[in-house]
C-alpha cells in the first residue's frame, strides 16, 4: 500500500517543516486537496503555497482539483509537474480532451469519484487515466468519517480493471485509518490519502507505517 499523506491536515505555519517530516516518516506521495470555494465549500490553496510544499519535498506531490472551471485550474497547476493531477468526473463535461491536455504536458492524468458517483461513469475513460480516486467521504473538509461504501466501490473499480486490461491504479481519500486500511487492501485499493490520522499523531512514522501493509 502507498501512502499520500494530505497536507490539508499540516501546520500551514510550519508547513516546510510537516511536509519534510512526512517525507521522511515513509510518505511515498504528497497529496494536495486544491478547493476553490465553489465546487466545494471550502477554500484551501493555491500555486505558490503547492509550490512551497513541492520544495519542501522529498517525494512526488499528488494535486486534487475540487473546483469549477476544471481546465483553468489544470492550467495553474501543470507547471508544478505532480505525479498524479486528479479532476472531478461530476465537473467536467470533456474529462478526454482534460485527460489528453495532462498527458501532453508530462503529468499523469487521474480522475475523482464523489461518494455516490457510480463506477459507471468510469466505463468509456477508465484506459484513459492513470489512477482513480475515489472519495470516502464528502469532499471539502478534513477529519470526516470514512464511508464504508467506498469498499464495494473500489471492488467493482478493480474488476472493471481486470475486464478492459488497464494499468490504472485505485486510491482512495476520507477517514482512513489504520483500523480501516486492511479492508481497503482487500478491495484492491493501491494508494491511501490520510490528513488527520498523520499529521494529528504523535509520530508520524509509526502512522504512516500502521497502513503500509
Amino acid at each position: 500500500m502507498y501512502v499520500a499523506p494530505s497536507i490539508l491536515s499540516a501546520d500551514f505555519g510550519n508547513l516546510a517543516s510537516d511536509v519534510k517530516a512526512v517525507c521522511e516518516a515513509g510518505a511515498d506521495l504528497l497529496h494536495i486537496d486544491v478547493m476553490d470555494g465553489h465546487f466545494v465549500p471550502n477554500l484551501t490553496m493555491g500555486p505558490m503555497i503547492v509550490q512551497a510544499a513541492k520544495n519542501a519535498s522529498l517525494v512526488p506531490l499528488d494535486i486534487h482539483l475540487m473546483v469549477e472551471n476544471v481546465s483553468f485550474f489544470v492550467d495553474l497547476y501543470l507547471p508544478l509537474k505532480p505525479k498524479f493531477l486528479s479532476f472531478h468526473i461530476e465537473e467536467e463535461k470533456h474529462p478526454l480532451r482534460v485527460i489528453d491536455h495532462i498527458r501532453k504536458n508530462g503529468v499523469s492524468p487521474a480522475i475523482t469519484l464523489n461518494p455516490h458517483t457510480p463506477i459507471s461513469s468510469l466505463k468509456h475513460i477508465i484506459n484513459e487515466v492513470d489512477m482513480v480516486l475515489l472519495m470516502s467521504v464528502n469532499p471539502g473538509f478534513g477529519g470526516q468519517k470514512f464511508m464504508p461504501l467506498v469498499l464495494e466501490k473500489a471492488k467493482e473499480l478493480r474488476e472493471l480493471i481486470y475486464k478492459t486490461n488497464s494499468v490504472c491504479m485505485i486510491e482512495v481519500d476520507g477517514g482512513v485509518n489504520g483500523l480501516n486500511v486492511r479492508d481497503l487492501d482487500d478491495a484492491g485499493v493501491d494508494i491511501v490519502v490520510a490528513g488527520s490520522y498523520i499529521f494529528s499523531s504523535n509520530d508520524y512514522k509509526t502512522a504512516i507505517n500502521s497502513l503500509k501493509l
